[in-house]
């Protein structure tokens, strides 16, 4: 939010609570949710603050907070309007306290970990605002009728870590825009540019500026001292230089040119690598180029504060996007790296830190514990198979630093609070996590090179941050030299050889996201390489799997015998459809896999400049014993569950695999006509149509209405030449048909498929003609996953389908309303493929293992008559179609009403409770498809 709309909004909240009563117990709550969130933006505000925060006092009394923000900490203790906050009232047990004192006194009995840093008192028209860390400081006070010029004041309020993230996402985004600007700029200045020498040229000396740009914003050069040395050379001579500037930076100070000028003198030895290749091409510089990088981007902007989390995300967009969508990389924010990490490992070491902070240990105990967690920390180690640009890596490091890093703080203040010799606390303020511990696999080298000096950048922060809590001077420089980060083909290499087996703790990261019809044939023979059954040979399935399951079985190969934990992010395709069984099946028979949490399906953001809007899941998973909640993630909500199924449900662990027929008696669900005909058959609009029939009257006995998925859905005239049982007499002499015919025998026969090829000897007909002679049910292959229902309905034998539908003959008004059915759109939402967010129905899969209830007589009549209901509904708006029924927002409500009929007569006749969920309905599902899978065959 803008300072200006921040301002506003503050102006619009003071407005609106000036004319209020200002009732204690009323109006606390939505006060302080109208501030948090209108004001400052606060979107999940159940979890942000705590109101009734309860807590034991002394005689196992019950006390209770008004407000409670444990991110920051602050607490609240509200008043009424009227209410002198500064003056003492007389309490139940005789003492005169303000309403200041009245909250420290609830402060004495929160955990250590909760104390917090500040305390607001406030009445409505005045918040007094007291630092806990300060305790002999004044209030600040802030009127409510001047809130909007001073409710920076007001800025604890947010969490200082999420207000940090989100300048340093604001800078890094802005440091990125300036950066591919320059590589634009820079790629014009070379030779050859499309050289992929020439490229990786470039991409290694975009990663130098950047680093020298941090580095004279960040201390480890002197301020901008990058920026004026450039500046005291025109655009002829700067090319020359950084060629020197390079050599200066990577050869120590002892070994360089007695005779150096001054200004290169002062550059500090930086090693590591980032500067040692010496043949790196370096174009010539223009005066635009050279006044952009020393004016807009080194004095413009302040690189101190970028995230290197956000490093990468930001400069892989310096690539070709060809590039980047070919590899399938797509970059991951800061949150939802928190989604992998967190319940992965995070979360876990969070508490059992605040276990030790708040023990009643003794101080010297509670400093071994602490040594113990920071010995702990450095000893875990991790690898992403799928490093990219580092993001997993960096974020991980920074988190388990942050860690460390409030460890160190409470040792020290343990030793100065209780006058402990600081040799008594064994190491102190020793820093024992290493970037050494996070390790890499990339096939890219320019995100190997921006992976490591993100990791560098990340490894200055935090040793700033230290030195802030210590006071003491800590050397960063020379960079560390290390191999952890290796440029390779994951699936191609044995990860073994990166990490060894017996140190490594966690696998995480974000694997390429390529459907199996969009993998290139190296990316195939991947998969077939990794994919193999105990005999060396690819599982049946192999070839019709995504990209990143490959990193599934790897991961699982490795983890056999170890506590080794893996999470990953992946597409949703592999949690559903028929991928279930082919990606899963094996890691559970073979290695005995077993989820420990997940995220299901959510929409992917990230700080690219290029966002991948792309559908999402995360599964972290292991094999030896967990005993931690299986947690189940769900739109940012949370369940604990007792398993968590390859669909990403709670239900027991069951595949769904293709079967030829119905497991029920029901009829069968049949694809639709295949043209393969180039279109000259199938491919004809209403005006095509009527241009032939208007010249050739006869012509109309040779077409039919042809519907799909979208014909069907959005009732669009559509019509296809249908010879079927059609004499050449009838269409010889009509030359747009026989047009047609010769097009579809020249397209079949130019075909790569023999099959095809054989087919042109019958031009006139579709390649598969499937079509029934009565009347049916029509279904969409293909529907959006926006609507509560996928739109069916009944056709006449003289529509002809394609195969973008599903025909389902003899279907009477219970199999209509069942497929109508919340049940079975339940089903559809977790059994179904998807071509990206729409279903993408499947009669072997989805329809085939479908079980049906067995209702009563009855309940059969109710059902059929709920189905009849539907279609009275529908006939009532006979001119939309059915995209214009089904549309969430103008739904007509009859419709509705019908629908919601027919949900509960089929809910009953399925024996579900009216206010099951659709996990329950799926689970229940799930034991009903096991009891009839039982001894059946396929």
């Amino acid at each position: 939010m803008s300072d200006t709309k921040h301002k506003q909004a503050a102006k619009a909240f003071s407005d609106k609570w000036q004319g209020k009563e200002g009732y204690e117990k009323g109006e606390t709550q939505q006060f302080w949710n109208d501030l948090l969130g209108d004001v400052f933006g606060i979107e999940r505000l159940s979890d942000y603050i705590e109101f009734e925060k309860r807590i034991t006092l002394a005689n196992g009394a019950k006390g209770f907070i008004d407000g409670y923000i444990p991110s920051v900490p602050v607490l609240i203790e509200q008043k009424g309007r009227h209410v002198d906050i500064r003056k003492a009232e007389k309490q139940s047990d005789g003492a005169m306290l303000d309403p200041h004192a009245q909250a420290k006194r609830y402060v004495q009995w929160l955990p250590r970990s909760q104390k917090p840093k500040y305390i607001i008192v406030c009445n409505f028209d005045e918040f007094l605002i007291y630092d806990e860390e300060n305790p002999v400081a004044e209030p600040q006070s802030v009127k409510l009728r001047d809130l909007e010029k001073e409710i920076y004041l007001l800025d604890m309020l947010i969490d200082p870590e999420s207000r940090h993230q989100q300048k340093e996402a604001e800078i890094s985004v802005q440091a990125g825009n300036a950066v591919g600007k320059i590589y634009d700029m820079l790629l014009k200045q070379y030779k050859d540019p499309t050289n992929p020498d020439t490229l990786r040229s470039l991409n290694m000396l975009c990663v130098r500026l950047v680093f020298c740009l941090y580095a004279e914003d960040s201390g480890i050069f002197g301020h901008l001292q990058f920026g004026k040395y450039l500046s005291k050379y025109d655009a002829e001579d700067a090319r020359d230089a950084l060629i020197k500037l390079f050599e200066v930076l990577n050869t120590p100070e002892n070994e360089r040119n007695v005779y150096l000028k001054s200004d290169l003198k002062a550059f500090p030895y930086v090693n590591g690598g980032l500067f040692a290749d010496n043949k790196i091409e370096i174009p010539n510089f223009t005066d635009d180029l050279l006044k952009f990088i020393v004016d807009d981007v080194s004095a413009g902007i302040d690189w101190s504060d970028i995230s290197p989390t956000i490093f990468g995300a930001v400069f892989e967009s310096t690539l070709n996007p060809e590039t980047r969508r070919s590899g399938g990389m797509h970059y991951t924010s800061v949150k939802n790296i928190h989604k992998v990490i967190d319940p992965l490992f995070l979360d876990e070491l969070n508490a059992e830190y605040i276990d030790i902070i708040d023990s009643k240990k003794q101080v010297s105990k509670r400093i071994e514990a602490l040594e113990a967690f920071k010995d702990k920390l450095s000893g875990l180690t991790f690898l992403d198979p799928a490093c990219g640009s580092g993001n997993f890596l960096t974020e991980s490091y920074l988190s388990l630093r942050k860690l460390e890093n409030k460890a160190i703080a409470e040792i020290i203040k343990d030793t100065y609070d209780n006058m402990i010799p600081m040799a008594d606390t064994v190491t102190g303020s020793q820093i024992k996590v290493d970037i050494s511990q996070f390790y890499g696999i990339e096939i890219n080298d320019f995100a190997v090179s921006v992976a490591k000096t993100a990791l560098w950048i990340a490894e200055h922060q935090m040793l700033e941050q230290t030195r802030r809590i210590v006071h003491q001077d800590r050397n960063f420089l020379p960079l560390t030299s290390y191999a952890n980060i290796v440029e390779g083909n994951a699936l191609r290499i044995d990860w073994i050889d990166i990490v060894p087996k017996n140190r490594l703790n966690y696998i995480m990261g974000n694997p390429p996201f390529v459907g199996y019809s969009l993998q290139s044939k190296e990316q195939k023979e991947d998969i077939l390489s990794v994919y193999v059954d105990e005999k060396g040979k690819p599982y049946k399935t192999a070839g019709k799997i995504d990209y990143v399951s490959a990193w599934y079985f790897k991961a699982a190969q490795l983890m056999q015998n170890t506590d080794i934990r893996t999470a990953f992010v992946s597409t949703n395709s592999i949690t559903q459809g028929e991928q279930v069984a082919a990606v899963w099946k094996p890691l559970y028979e073979r290695f005995r896999v077993h989820i420990d949490y997940a995220h299901r399906t959510f929409i992917w953001d990230s700080e690219a400049s290029l966002k991948a809007h792309v559908h999402c899941v995360i599964v972290g998973f292991s094999i030896s014993e967990n005993k931690s909640d299986k947690r189940l993630f769900d739109n940012d909500t949370e369940k604990t569950v007792k398993n968590i199924s390859p669909y990403l449900i709670d239900s027991e662990t069951i595949f769904i695999e293709s079967r030829k027929k119905p497991i029920c008696k029901v009829p069968e669900m049949i694809l639709g006509n295949i043209p393969r005909d180039g279109g000259f058959l199938s491919d004809y609009d209403k005006e095509k149509y009527e241009s032939i029939i208007l010249l050739y009257p006869n012509a109309k006995y040779l077409f039919k209405r042809l519907l799909g998925s979208v014909e069907l859905i959005h009732n669009k005239e559509r019509y296809c030449l249908w010879l079927k049982d059609k004499s050449p007499k009838e269409y010889n002499k009509i030359p747009p048909i026989l047009e047609a015919i010769k097009g579809v025998k020249e397209f079949r026969e130019n075909s790569p498929r023999t099959a095809t090829q054989k087919l042109a000897e019958y031009p006139m007909l579709f390649a598969e003609i499937r079509q029934v002679g009565s009347h049916y049910l029509a279904f969409p292959e293909v529907s959006s996953q926006n609507r509560k229902y996928i739109p069916i309905a009944y056709l006449s034998p003289e529509i002809i389908c394609t195969n973008k539908l599903f025909m389902l003959p003899n279907a009477g008004l219970y199999h209509f309303a069942i497929l109508n059915s919340n049940v079975h759109m339940a089903w559809v939402k977790t059994v179904s493929g998807r071509l990206k967010s729409d279903f993408n129905y499947s009669n072997i899969v989805v329809y085939n293992n479908f079980p049906w209830c067995d209702p009563t007589p009855e309940q059969k009549a109710k059902i059929e008559q709920t189905a009849q209901g539907i279609l009275d509904a529908r006939a009532l708006y006979p001119d939309c179609s059915l995209a214009d029924l089904y549309d969430e927002t103008t739904m007509p409500p009859e419709l509705r009403k019908a629908h919601k009929a027919n949900d509960k007569a089929v809910m009953q006749a399925y024996g579900f409770k009216q206010d099951m969920t659709e996990s329950e309905i799926v689970a229940e599902l799930m034991k009903m498809y096991q009891k009839l899978t039982e001894g059946a065959g396929k």
